[in-house]
């Protein structure tokens, strides 16, 4: 990367880092025992935003809550027992693949990677393939840290040749094809069906600037991989799925930089030209689809470290080409059952995390209103609408049902309409606006034969 580039990252912050990319392609790995065939229907999980966190990194202490008041509502106090939860149930279920879209921890902490990492080995073992890609949060993080006490320190994260090391198991060793400057790789997870698995993120510059970059691209070179992954795959009558932490598209009508992807128009042209018409993606932490005017349907899938802790599950039905989409929560009081856990919040969990999500979103709704002036009652009352309106949100749930009537008629709401706050005002608003497709499920064909540009 020369030298100007640099500065203007540095000075801009936001603007997106082109780098270079090639095409390495890799020997098929062997056939393991456990492969499917051709022809043969097949399961798929997709989590994403797990903010995984150590326990070794803190002592459930001062520091520690502090932080997890103070951030977006990531349930990091109980993510390791979560994490346990989804892990047993994904051995026990044992889709063919789960696919991890990044974000995978909290602040890309070394101890973080290794400790997830092991869960992740447990998942195989029990037969099913884990592919993972990185997110902004994952590599060369300066803000790795470890909690102990009223304080916090730094602690060791890790680089992108780490990252390999630590997850190479899962994705990259399996790997039919991989680009050789980012993080991106082509994998199949079965002879029907591809992962084009897209490293999205950018962290070349996290440690110079002294924090990690949000926004993400697929940089030139890459997209031109991406040509010669389909080429690879209609060569062999593969259909393709892709994946990638940032959103294709824009999830909210909300101007909000650094989740869709830069060069998102380019890539959108590119993929509709390639016949690629399903991205899963995270990163926003909502549960949203949309859909392109040419039928490129763009998933994200909700964190799985909010509320209410869903993850997708996909199926697969090579002779028609078709995938059903929906997403499900984690079923932490079963697992805590299992394990005759005595930790009431864990086996409420359900009831717990949707408190804990409903408290601290109307701490932050409260605190977003303190420059209006506005009576205390009026305060309340929209503080509370929109804690009830992101219970719903983040589910994906808010576009239509009941629940939406009810809130668009009730007395909250209606100051929030006349609230003296455009981004505030619209944010709410665009919350329950209604669309197509819904939220939480689909029912879609993966275009196979695939054209070139």
């Amino acid at each position: 990367m020369n030298r100007s580039r640099k500065i203007a990252v540095f000075l801009t912050v936001s603007l997106s880092l082109l780098g270079l990319s090639g095409c390495v392609a890799s020997p098929s790995p062997e056939d393991g025992p456990g492969e499917l065939k051709a022809g043969q229907p097949m399961t798929l999980y997709v989590a994403t935003d797990l903010h995984y966190l150590s326990p070794r990194l803190h002592d459930d202490g001062e520091a520690f809550h502090t932080y997890i008041q103070a951030g977006d509502g990531k349930l990091l106090d109980y993510i390791d027992p979560l994490s346990e939860a989804f892990a047993d149930e994904v051995a026990a279920k044992k889709p063919a693949a789960l696919i991890l879209s990044g974000d995978l921890t909290n602040n890309g902490e070394k101890a973080s990677h290794e400790d997830l990492a092991a869960k992740l080995k447990r998942i195989e073992a029990a037969g099913t393939q884990v592919y993972v890609i990185p997110g902004n949060h994952d590599l060369s993080n300066p803000w790795a840290r470890r909690f102990k006490g009223d304080s916090q320190y730094k602690t060791e994260a890790i680089t992108p040749e780490q990252f390999v090391e630590i997850y190479g198991a899962y994705g990259y060793q399996e790997a039919l094809s991989r680009d050789t400057s980012t993080l991106s790789y082509l994998a199949k997870a079965s002879p029907d069906l591809w992962l084009l698995m897209l490293d999205t993120s950018q962290y070349d510059l996290n440690e110079f600037v002294g924090f990690p970059q949000t926004d993400g691209e697929i940089p030139p070179a890459t997209l031109e991989w991406i040509k010669k992954c389909t080429r690879l795959a209609g060569e062999d009558g593969a259909r393709i799925v892709t994946v990638m932490h940032h959103n294709l598209v824009d999830h909210s009508t909300v101007p909000i930089k650094g989740f869709t992807l830069n060069n998102s128009k380019e890539a959108v042209q590119l993929f509709e030209q390639l016949r690629l018409n399903l991205v899963l993606s995270g990163h926003i932490h909502i549960q949203d689809i949309r859909k392109t005017e040419r039928g490129l349907y763009d998933i994200a899938t909700s964190a799985f470290s909010v509320y209410p802790h869903q993850y997708g599950v996909l199926q697969y039905d090579p002779s028609e080409g078709t995938i059903d989409y929906e997403s499900t929560p984690v079923d932490v009081e079963a697992w805590a059952r299992k394990r005759n856990e005595t930790d009431d919040h864990l086996t409420g969990f359900a009831e717990y995390s949707r408190q804990f999500f409903a408290e601290h979103s109307y701490n932050k709704a409260y605190a977003s209103l303190e420059k209006l002036a506005l009576p205390e009652s009026d305060r309340t009352r929209m503080a509370r609408t929109m804690s009830d309106i992101n219970l719903l949100y983040f589910a994906g749930t808010a576009a239509s049902g009941p629940e939406r009537e009810r809130l668009l008629a009730s007395p909250g709401y209606r100051l929030w309409e006349k609230a003296d706050s455009t981004f505030l005002q619209g944010y709410v608003q665009s919350m329950l606006k209604p669309k197509t497709p819904e939220n939480t499920k689909l029912h879609m064909t993966l275009q196979g034969e695939l054209e070139q540009p």
